[in-house]
């Protein structure tokens, strides 16, 4: 069983005056077969704690659980687990085939056995053409491919991913992400993917892990994260383009923001400083809107416009269909926001409040 726990993991470089805390006590349970993606933004610690997890990384601080046993002082070896590299990191000089079979002949795997499981792998990735290859002669996108088929043969526990499409074109990345998908659906091996790319953490994840300066902002599944945001940062890093978090004076249903006070279509969990949050998709241009933007830029992005404004003096921005007539720079549009897509922020802590 390839369930894994982290039990407040903490990971520091240095001694004394300099050392440096990267990872901040993270707790974590990952069920046995979930696929989980860890992202955030670069140096956030989530291929430093994915890395502690392989055990190429040293852990300063707590546990980690692999399968109901304690790895902190297993060799990468002993804790059956496979990991995909952003370097494919392949024998050039070898065939698809021996790249993939390398490892379970240095582990003395019977030859039939290597070749029931490399067929396997090869099947699944749809390599069975190539195997005679060698990697010079394979795309970005297939030289991936053979990585990760390097990594099922083994028939691990668990797999680790870290950045495995960052070198793929935009093209290659959906297509290779929609392999990923498959090949979990198949195996329903527990997996851990790291990426910083917040359409890769969405479309893949069961359940996403956002970190942010090496602390765990929030844990839960896509529709979680992207419909209730933990935190101030989770609410700008997910989502394109991010949420807008407006600063002001709550009080009932009015919230004054720069002078200007706007009415709330419900009222405000409490009243004092508030940051007000509503996504660009959220709010829509309507005669009928309580909210007065004025429209500086426009921005056309094919099947959608993005309308750049200011509320009382706040930056907003509000996402319309392109084929909708556009407002005009310099006009003054009324924006309408639904009771349901409202997010109230503590100022100082950027926790969420009211529920």
């Amino acid at each position: 069983m390839g369930a894994i726990a982290l039990r407040n993991v903490e990971k520091t470089y240095g001694h004394g005056p300099k050392a440096v805390k990267v990872i901040h006590g993270v707790d974590a349970e990952i069920p046995d077969g979930e696929f989980i993606v860890i992202v955030g933004p670069s140096g956030c610690g989530k291929s430093t704690l994915l890395r502690m997890v392989a055990g190429l990384e040293e852990i300063t601080g707590g546990e980690i659980d692999i399968g109901g046993r304690v790895v902190n002082k297993l060799e990468p070896s002993e804790r059956d687990i496979a990991m995909v590299f952003q370097n494919y990191a392949l024998y050039p000089h070898m065939s698809v085939y021996d790249n993939m079979a390398y490892g379970l002949k240095i582990a003395k795997v019977p030859k039939a056995e290597i070749e029931v499981r490399v067929q396997k792998a090869a099947r699944i990735l749809e390599l069975g053409g190539l195997l005679q290859r060698k990697p010079r002669e394979l795309s970005g996108g297939q030289r991936q491919r053979v990585a990760m088929g390097r990594a099922i043969v083994r028939q691990p526990q668990v797999f680790l991913f870290d950045e495995p499409l960052s070198n793929l074109d935009a093209k290659l990345r959906a297509q290779t992400r929609l392999e990923i998908q498959k090949l979990h659906r198949e195996l329903g091996v527990t997996s851990l993917f790291v990426t910083h790319d917040q359409v890769e953490a969405m479309t893949l994840a069961e359940r996403m892990i956002v970190m942010n300066a090496g602390r765990i902002e929030q844990i839960g599944t896509p529709e979680q994260v992207y419909q209730r945001p933990a935190t101030t940062f989770v609410a700008g890093f997910i989502g394109n383009p991010p949420m807008n978090l407006l600063q002001g004076q709550a009080d009932g249903a009015r919230f004054t923001v720069g002078g200007q006070t706007l009415a709330l279509p419900a009222a405000a969990p409490r009243s004092g400083p508030l940051l007000l949050g509503v996504r660009p998709e959220h709010a829509e241009l309507n005669p009928a809107g309580i909210w007065p933007l004025q429209v500086e830029m426009l921005e056309m992005l094919g099947a959608e416009r993005l309308v750049y404004g200011h509320l009382g003096g706040a930056a907003f921005t509000l996402r319309i269909e392109g084929t909708r007539v556009p407002p005009k720079a310099g006009e003054t549009v009324q924006v309408l926001v639904a009771p349901g897509h409202l997010h109230w922020y503590d100022v100082g802590t950027g926790q969420r409040v009211g529920d």
